[in-house]
């Protein structure tokens, strides 16, 4: 069942290799819990009770709510699925709570420390070609607030530099097309010219390790983390941060949440609308600017 059920998950309900795996983690993690504790490991066959006892013991080893309710949405996806094709007659999960979870915000870079860093390391053409790539590579995770799995498996025929527009595929295998600017196309420019150069590539893979090989998530973790380690102190430096960074920035300017939406792909706008409260100091300096009695 747990098979079919991933099976389901990869190719109908296109979640990604990493969501896929994460799943079959959690239902095992549950399965092994229910033969220790209760002598069998049936997911299928388990109470409501027996799944609030395993989110207390979560709770009790110190995992946080918000891990917990991660597991939770799991096991709501698995029984839904065994529901849907006729496998029990009732849900366990509709008498589940979720654990309460603080509101944890986004961490972003402040503009004037995205702009020091990126206007002190914007290179004059030259043929250091990890340089150049490693600097695109901020510079693009800024400018289009694409996700970590979209830059890595970004292709050179998604890249339309005569549009300026960059065509990639989020969760769910769903496309998008996000623009970028002339700052990006120059980096663009001279990475292309550098790369066509010097290297024979495995593929199509935009972007190439120093080997020719399609880059990795380490190693645009490690990119990111570096750049950002010498603007700010702050404790998360990833490239979720520049996400995060590039939607606060285009709502402190005026962009609407739906063209945020579309721009980061979102399915729905509540997740977008976590970025407005970035903004609350530029409207309390509007207000402040505005309103006769500020």
């Amino acid at each position: 069942m747990l098979e079919r059920f991933l099976h389901y998950l990869q190719f109908e309900k296109r979640f990604s290799p990493y969501t896929v795996i994460s799943y079959k983690t959690d239902l095992e993690q549950f399965s092994e819990y229910l033969s220790h504790q209760y002598g069998f490991h049936e997911i299928s066959d388990a109470s409501h009770m027996m799944i609030r006892s395993w989110f207390v013991q979560l709770m009790e080893n110190r995992i946080t709510a918000r891990s917990v309710n991660r597991k939770k949405a799991t096991l709501n996806t698995f029984f839904k699925f065994l529901y849907k094709h006729g496998l029990l007659t009732e849900n366990p999960m509709n008498k589940v709570l979720s654990p309460k979870t603080s509101k944890r915000l986004p961490a972003f870079v402040e503009e004037d420390k995205m702009k020091k860093l990126l206007d002190e390391n914007f290179p004059e053409p030259e043929n250091d070609f990890v340089k150049t790539r490693d600097l695109l590579i901020v510079e693009m995770l800024y400018e289009t607030g694409m996700r970590l799995s979209e830059l890595v498996n970004l292709k050179e025929s998604d890249v339309n530099t005569y549009n300026m527009t960059l065509k990639v595929l989020g969760k769910r295998s769903k496309e998008r097309i996000i623009p970028y600017n002339k700052r990006v196309q120059l980096l663009i420019k001279n990475y292309l010219d550098i790369k066509r150069k010097n290297f024979q590539t495995d593929g199509d893979y935009f972007f190439i390790t120093a080997k020719g090989k399609k880059v990795y998530q380490k190693l645009v973790y490690r990119v990111v983390i570096y750049y950002l380690s010498t603007i700010t102190s702050q404790d998360k430096k990833s490239p979720h941060v520049l996400r995060h960074t590039f939607a606060t920035h285009m709502l402190n300017h005026g962009a609407d949440l739906n063209s945020i939406k579309e721009l980061l792909g979102h399915a729905n706008l509540s997740a977008t609308q976590v970025y407005t409260h970035n903004t609350i100091e530029k409207l309390k300096t509007v207000y402040k600017q505005a309103h006769p009695k500020a």
